[in-house]
């Protein structure tokens, strides 16, 4: 999908302000991923970004016990899980809950109830494989639904009193005013207060990145180019666009960052 002249290139944000990033809040899937994987480029894009001391934070719907594992062997300042839900402190530290849960049984039992009453509506939808090791959502794949079908899946939701969004893999079922952004902001508020939202840039490609894209909170956002194909269903859109997808797109990001670094020095 080529780029619409109404969303800024990346090429468009001034030297000065990329120069000020200290700090990049990235999702995963589809943004730092290619086709699921890393590839070495991205690799080697993160090793350098840590050499000029710019942190990446993960920012990701992936389960609790896949970001555990992750977040601990890469060259990340830590992550947070399950869209808002946890947050993973660098090294082998044990994570933060950050949506308050006071009965975790009963809250994954509410879960599962949830999800039955979607498939008697939706007999196709399949739990992921994933969502045993969840603490805070449930999650199903997104794969076969059509765009009315999960517009119907979050009223579905919403009348049963949870939230609801969607990336390029799964579907999450997840407390209300759970989202990306939430999470983020408490993470900095609380463990990174040093970084400023000018030092910040966010960056993300499908739906449940929306909240990343809000400008009252992230002044400078980014979405890799396949975040196009879900602009109409976005109610906030990233501030600028890469010209290459996925883990290319974050490469083109970390690249711009670097030389402006070099150029202010």
């Amino acid at each position: 999908m080529s780029r619409h002249q109404s969303f800024p290139a990346l090429s468009e944000i001034s030297s000065t302000s990329l120069s000020n990033i200290r700090l990049i809040a990235t999702d995963m899937d589809g943004t730092l991923t290619t086709r699921g994987k890393f590839t070495p480029a991205v690799l080697q894009a993160l090793e350098d970004l840590a050499a000029a001391d710019i942190k990446v934070l993960i920012v990701t719907g992936r389960s609790a016990g896949w970001v555990s594992g992750l977040s601990a062997i890469m060259p990340v300042a830590g992550a947070t899980a399950e869209n808002g839900g946890l947050y993973f402190p660098p090294g082998n530290q044990k994570p933060v809950v950050l949506t308050p849960i006071p009965d975790l049984a009963q809250h994954r039992q509410h879960l599962a109830t949830t999800f039955e009453n979607l498939q008697t509506k939706f007999p196709q939808i399949q739990e992921s494989a994933d969502n045993r090791f969840r603490i805070t959502d449930w999650t199903f794949d997104v794969a076969g639904l059509r765009e009315d079908e999960l517009q119907t899946l979050d009223n579905l939701c919403q009348q049963m009193g949870w939230g609801f969004t969607y990336s390029n893999v799964q579907c999450h079922i997840k407390p209300q005013g759970q989202d990306k952004a939430v999470g983020l902001l408490q993470v900095l508020r609380e463990y990174l207060p040093q970084y400023s939202p000018e030092q910040i840039v966010t960056v993300g490609d499908s739906p449940n990145d929306e909240s990343l894209f809000d400008r009252r909170y992230f002044p400078i956002s980014v979405g890799v180019v396949n975040v196009l194909e879900y602009m109409n269903q976005l109610k906030y859109q990233p501030a600028y666009i890469t010209t290459a997808a996925e883990g290319e797109g974050f490469c083109e990001l970390s690249s711009y960052i670097l030389k402006s670094l070099h150029i202010s020095s």
